[in-house]
Order: C-alpha cells, then sequence, then structure tokens
C-alpha cells in the first residue's frame, strides 16, 4: 500500500468516524428534546389537576363506580386537591425516615383517617417532624386531634421512595417497625388489614398539629433534559468544526506541487 492510499484510506476512516459522532450526537440530542416536552407535558398537567376546584368524597366514588376505566379514574384523581372529614387512627401512625425540610432531617408522619359514614380508610401524609438525633429511635411527641376533623390535601399515588440498601430483618418483617424507610400502600394495608384506599393524601391546610407542611414543588427536571440537549448539539458541532478545519481545510487550502 503506497503512501497516496494510505493517506486516503486514514481520510476514509476519520470521516466516517467523524459522521458517526456528529449523527449520534444529534439523535441523542433530539431524544433529550422529547424527554424535556414529555415533561412540560407532564408538569402542564399536574398544574391543571392542582387548580381544579377541590373533589369530595362523593366525587371520588363516583369515579369508582362500575363502568369506569381504573386508568381514566386514576388519573382523573392524581395530584387533585381533595378534602375529607373522618377520624384519625393514630395506634397506625408510622414514621418515614430520612426526610427533609427546609434542609432538615426529620420523620414523614403518616396516619390514617377513617371517613365519616363511610367504610373506607385513607392513609395521609400529614406532615414533617424533626427527629431526635441523639437517640435515633425516640419517636416525637405527636398532637393528633381527637374526634371528627376535615382535612384538605393533594391527592398522590404514594409516599416517596427513597433507595434502601438495607434489607428487613425477618422480626421486622412479623412486627414491623413505626420507623420506615420506604413504605408502600399495598404492605400497609396487609399489616394493618383496613380498608385502606388505592391513593395517599397529601395534607395541605393548617392544622394544630405542630407539624410542617412546607412541601416541595414537584420536580421534573426539564432543565436537565435541556442540558444535555445542548452538550450533545455541541459535541456534534465541535467534531463537525475539527472534521472541516483539520481534513477538508487542508485538503482545498493545499498548494500544488
Amino acid at each position: 500500500m503506497n503512501s497516496t492510499v494510505r493517506v486516503q484510506f486514514r481520510f476514509l476512516l476519520i470521516t466516517v468516524a467523524a459522521l458517526v459522532v456528529v449523527a449520534v450526537g444529534l439523535l441523542l440530542g433530539r431524544w433529550q428534546l422529547s424527554r424535556a416536552a414529555e415533561k412540560e407535558t407532564l408538569q402542564a398537567r399536574v398544574v391543571a389537576q392542582t387548580a381544579r376546584p377541590p373533589l369530595t368524597p362523593q366525587d371520588v366514588l363516583t369515579l369508582n363506580l362500575p363502568g369506569v376505566p381504573a386508568t381514566m379514574a386514576r388519573n382523573d384523581l392524581l395530584d387533585r386537591t381533595l378534602t375529607l372529614q373522618g377520624t384519625w387512627l393514630p395506634q397506625y401512625t408510622v414514621y418515614l425516615d430520612n426526610r427533609q425540610m427546609n434542609a432538615k432531617q426529620g420523620f414523614f408522619v403518616l396516619t390514617p383517617l377513617k371517613l365519616i359514614q363511610e367504610n373506607r380508610v385513607v392513609l395521609v401524609q400529614r406532615g414533617w417532624v424533626q427527629r431526635d438525633f441523639t437517640d435515633r429511635e425516640r419517636l416525637p411527641a405527636l398532637i393528633t386531634p381527637e374526634g371528627s376533623v376535615r382535612i384538605t390535601g393533594r391527592i398522590a399515588a404514594g409516599p416517596a421512595h427513597l433507595l434502601d440498601l438495607l434489607q428487613a430483618k425477618p422480626s421486622e418483617v412479623i412486627a414491623p417497625s413505626r420507623i420506615r424507610q420506604n413504605l408502600s400502600l399495598s404492605t400497609y394495608q396487609s399489616e394493618t388489614q383496613l380498608p385502606l384506599w388505592d391513593h395517599l393524601l397529601l395534607q395541605t391546610d393548617a392544622a394544630p398539629d405542630g407539624l410542617l407542611r412546607d412541601w416541595a414543588a414537584p420536580s421534573f427536571g426539564i432543565e436537565k433534559h435541556y442540558g444535555y440537549a445542548f452538550q450533545w448539539f455541541g459535541l456534534s458541532a465541535l467534531m463537525a468544526i475539527l472534521y472541516v478545519w483539520f481534513q477538508l481545510v487542508p485538503r482545498f487550502c493545499k498548494q500544488p506541487a
């Protein structure tokens, strides 16, 4: 293989590699833009849901009537505001550990609410309380009103899930601790045998219980996708510029011998 053939072969390899890098960067950039568009649609849906009038238990029961698809009912309920009246069941209160509010560590407090005139129980994420750092097993003192209460909150699919690297011990499965890292509604219902609703209510109204409810707004990470798209498009542009500058420009500017 003479020098001319080697040069042409090297030029061909560099050209193919540059085209692959540019194409991959453009495809990944477009994919990130599509992900950002999906997140924007989801964000708009959440904003629209929270702006709708508050639901009542009767509205929820109407959505659960026969003939109404479960997926339709679920999508219509999520992120809606719901007002409930019932009595607290404090003996079933659980505490979700390692939860932050206002840059402080503590517990999310979850207590079931038995609805008035309905054989239904709704698990309510009532608020946040700071933990005792001198004794990590000590439960904070709570103020749980007795008798009938009226609360308002936002409907959610379930408690936010954190990464849990520790597996439950056998004794914890038999007699679960009231302090948990995570909690699923199905597991909680199996433990308590309560007629639990398959949604969580995130309480948002004020109540004289000493709990904080400065819930963070849902984060959809839209800016992250735009940032990734900019990086991929930037990589494609950089590769194209380098290819033109180091491969094409010298060829066109080369003076004949």
